[in-house]
C-alpha cells in the first residue's frame, strides 16, 4: 500500500570505485565495496534508518528525522576516516540527504524528496556530506556545523535551493580558510560561463543557469543517441563551482577526449570539460566517431 509522509532520504557513493576496479580487479573491487556499503548500512540502522537498497557502489537509505540523518551521515563519514581497513585501501564516500515529503511503495521510495537527495549526492565530494538547508531548519537538537555552498539547480524546480557542506570532522582548524572562501553572494554571481556542445548538425548552448543536462537512450533525455551501447540515462553535464561537470551514470561509461590528451574513460566518476574537445557515449571516441559529441568551454 502507498503511503507518503516525511522522511530523511540518504544516498552514499563509494568515491572513486572506477579506479578501483581498475587497480585492484572485478572480485577484490566488489569485495571492498560490499564492505563499505555494510559498515554504512550497520550505522543507518542505528540511528533507527531503514536500508532500501544498494545500487552498485550505492547505498540508499531512509531515517526518521533530519538530525537522526544528519547525525547518521557524520558517522558514516568518520567510519571511513577511522578504519584501518578502509584508509588501507584509500576508500571514501560521498554523501547527500534530503527531508521532505516521500512515498513509500513495494519496499521502495519515491518522490521529490529522493530526487533532491539524490542530486545532493551528485554535488559532493569524496569525504563530504551536502545537504539542502532547509534539511537543517527542520532539524532540532546539537547540529553538526553547517557551512553554505550557495544554491543549486534541482530537476523539476523552478529556482535553484540553497545547499550547505555538513562538517563531520571533530578538527577543523585545517577547513577554515579553504571553507570561508565559499560565500553565498559569490556563488549567485554570473561568471558568463558557456558550454557548446555539437552533435550531428545539432547545436546546444549551456550557461551557468542552465538545469542539468542529460544525455541518453531514453526520449527524456535533452540529447537522445539511439545505440545499444548507450544507457537510457547514460551521462549528465552541469555547471557546478565555476565549471562545466560531465558526470557518467551508465553500464559502458563515457569516454571524454580533452584538447589534445589521451582520451580519458569515465565510469560512475565525474570531470571537469575544459577547452575544447569530444564526448562519446558507451563506446571509444575512435569506434563511435559518427555519434560524437564535440564541447567547447568558454
Amino acid at each position: 500500500m502507498s503511503q507518503s509522509r516525511p522522511l530523511t532520504i540518504l544516498f552514499a557513493d563509494v568515491s572513486g570505485s572506477t579506479r578501483l576496479f581498475e587497480s585492484r580487479g572485478d572480485v577484490e573491487a566488489r569485495r571492498l565495496i560490499a564492505s563499505v556499503l555494510d559498515a554504512l548500512s550497520v550505522i543507518c540502522r542505528q540511528y533507527g534508518g531503514h536500508v532500501v537498497k544498494t545500487i552498485g557502489d550505492e547505498v540508499m537509505c531512509t531515517l526518521p528525522g533530519p538530525l537522526d540523518g544528519l547525525l547518521a551521515a557524520c558517522d558514516m563519514q568518520r567510519k571511513m576516516s577511522r578504519d584501518v581497513n578502509f584508509i588501507r585501501d584509500n576508500l571514501a564516500v560521498r554523501i547527500g540527504l534530503h527531508h521532505g515529503n516521500a512515498l513509500e511503495e513495494n519496499d521502495d521510495v519515491f518522490g521529490d524528496a529522493v530526487n533532491v537527495a539524490a542530486r545532493m549526492t551528485s554535488l559532493a565530494k569524496r569525504e563530504q556530506i551536502v545537504t539542502t538547508a532547509s534539511t537543517v531548519a527542520a532539524a532540532s537538537g546539537r547540529l553538526p556545523e553547517t557551512r553554505s555552498l550557495g544554491r543549486a539547480r534541482v530537476s523539476g524546480k523552478l529556482l535553484p535551493i540553497e545547499i550547505v557542506d555538513v562538517v563531520w570532522q571533530e578538527d577543523t582548524s585545517g577547513m577554515t580558510m579553504v571553507q570561508s572562501a565559499i560565500r553565498l553572494g559569490d556563488a549567485q554571481q554570473p561568471s558568463g560561463a558557456r558550454l557548446t556542445l555539437r552533435h550531428r548538425g545539432k547545436l546546444i548552448e549551456l550557461t551557468e543557469t542552465s538545469e542539468p543536462f542529460m544525455m541518453g537512450r531514453e526520449a527524456g533525455n535533452h540529447l537522445v543517441v539511439e545505440a545499444d551501447w548507450v544507457s537510457r540515462t547514460h551521462a549528465q553535464i552541469e555547471f557546478r563551482r565555476g565549471h562545466f561537470m560531465i558526470a557518467d551514470r551508465s553500464t559502458n561509461a563515457t569516454y571524454v577526449c580533452i584538447g589534445k590528451d589521451p582520451e580519458l574513460r569515465v565510469h560512475r566518476d565525474e570531470i571537469h570539460l575544459r577547452q575544447s574537445g569530444s564526448i562519446s557515449m558507451g563506446q571509444a571516441g575512435a569506434v563511435n566517431t559518427h555519434d560524437l559529441i564535440h564541447f567547447e568551454a568558454r
